[in-house]
């Protein structure tokens, strides 16, 4: 099935044409457990929305459009979305789970000893602000970036670990439980870094740059594991299967690879071939440059996003995209945490949600999934099993 637009965000405010407005996009989130969606809609701000829209809300005719307003009730019952003024154009968003204070918490949220949401923001001048989403008060301001922080991602484990990925051509590691002190500086990019993201097992960090080659990381000793070479560009966007046992980076020379992360060898190369009937034909737009690509909940899909105003979702063991559907400026991607539909965001400021495929997952991928997510491929191929379930535990039977 094509995907279907189900719904489309707005700014509410009027564009404006000085640099501070930056209308753009670049990113969108949703939190863990999918009850809140977060998008950088342009204009320094950033919107909290209350998850999920209301079924009347998720149709093609639905448009809900940001009023400006510090918080106001939508949808779901008593909850409200929230409007953050961050006071810089923002460019990476990342949830994450706070863990309560022991000695008791103020904050209503974490009264009751349960872990309270945050949002990290990360803004032009270098700053990364930490937000409660539940009141949207501001946390921590984190300061040590020289330029624009262009990516965050937190540690999937729920640990307070933020890694931040900037134009300065570093990564930075932070502690938020430690007053959000800087544990650690990753230098070895020598462009501005695009993208970052944490294996869902939490023992290695891929950093995207403007740069042919990915660098690979290890998050206990904060030390580089090796250099992923293939492109024949700069690699802007990277992503972890659910079970860690592959990662997928991409690239303006219009192809995903596919990698094993832990022996560092090519598995697939999807390569962008334009789609002339879904292009306009008065366009002169026919590069397929990708912007971003993501991975499905279950692990069985991709999405990315391309310069040739497409939104392609690819199946694992396929070479070729099983549905695409027309957008324009697409910037980034990314899957709802429950499965089921993909959110797009756009130079122009707006997010679009997608239906995606829903798939039950087979029997073999489930043991595959939960195999994979505490062996390693050497631990897998060291194992007294036929060579043909090697293969297929480790990928290789595409």
């Amino acid at each position: 099935e094509e995907p279907v637009l189900l719904a489309e965000l707005k700014p509410g405010r009027p564009q404006r044409y000085d640099w501070k407005s930056s209308c753009e996009t670049w990113s969108v989130a949703f939190s863990p457990d999918g009850a809140w969606f977060a998008w950088s809609q342009g204009h320094c701000v950033v919107k909290l929305i209350p998850w999920p829209l209301g079924e009347t809300e998720l149709c093609k005719t639905s448009e809900r459009k940001s009023r400006g307003s510090k918080a106001e009730t939508r949808g779901c019952g008593a909850a409200k979305e929230k409007t953050l003024e961050c006071g810089q154009i923002v460019w990476g968003l990342a949830f994450s789970a706070w863990p309560a204070a022991e000695d008791g918490d103020t904050d209503p949220a974490c009264a009751v000893g349960l872990p309270c949401l945050v949002l990290a923001t990360g803004l032009n001048d270098g700053q990364i602000k930490v937000w409660e989403v539940q009141t949207g008060h501001l946390l921590f301001s984190l300061l040590g970036h020289q330029d624009v922080v262009r990516d965050l991602s937190f540690a999937p484990n729920g640990s307070p670990i933020l890694v931040s990925a900037s134009r300065d051509k570093t990564l930075r590691v932070w502690d938020l439980s430690r007053d959000g002190r800087q544990v650690q500086v990753l230098s070895g990019h020598v462009q501005w870094v695009y993208c970052c993201s944490i294996s869902p097992d939490c023992s290695m960090l891929c950093s995207a740059a403007g740069e042919k080659s990915a660098l690979l990381w290890s998050m206990r000793s904060y030390t580089l594991i090796r250099r992923l070479e293939g492109h024949q560009s700069s690699v802007v966007s990277c992503d972890f299967s659910p079970d860690s046992a592959l990662l997928v980076t991409a690239s303006y020379d219009a192809c995903v690879i596919m990698w094993d992360p832990y022996t560092g060898e090519q598995l697939r190369t999807l390569r962008h071939v334009p789609l002339h009937s879904a292009l306009d034909s008065s366009s002169e737009i026919h590069t397929s440059s990708l912007r971003s690509v993501c991975f499905s909940p279950e692990g069985l899909y991709l999405a990315t996003v391309a310069d040739d105003r497409l939104l392609r979702i690819w199946a694992l063991e396929l070479r070729s995209p099983v549905a695409f559907a027309p957008m324009t400026n697409g910037l980034c991607c990314m899957y709802f945490p429950h499965g089921g539909f993909i959110a797009t965001g756009t130079r122009d400021g707006h997010v679009q949600f997608w239906t995606a495929p829903r798939v039950l997952s087979s029997l073999k991928h489930l043991c595959r999934r939960a195999l994979r997510t505490f062996l390693t491929t050497y631990q897998v191929l060291a194992l007294p099993i036929p060579r043909k379930l090697k293969e297929f535990l480790t990928y290789r039977t595409f």
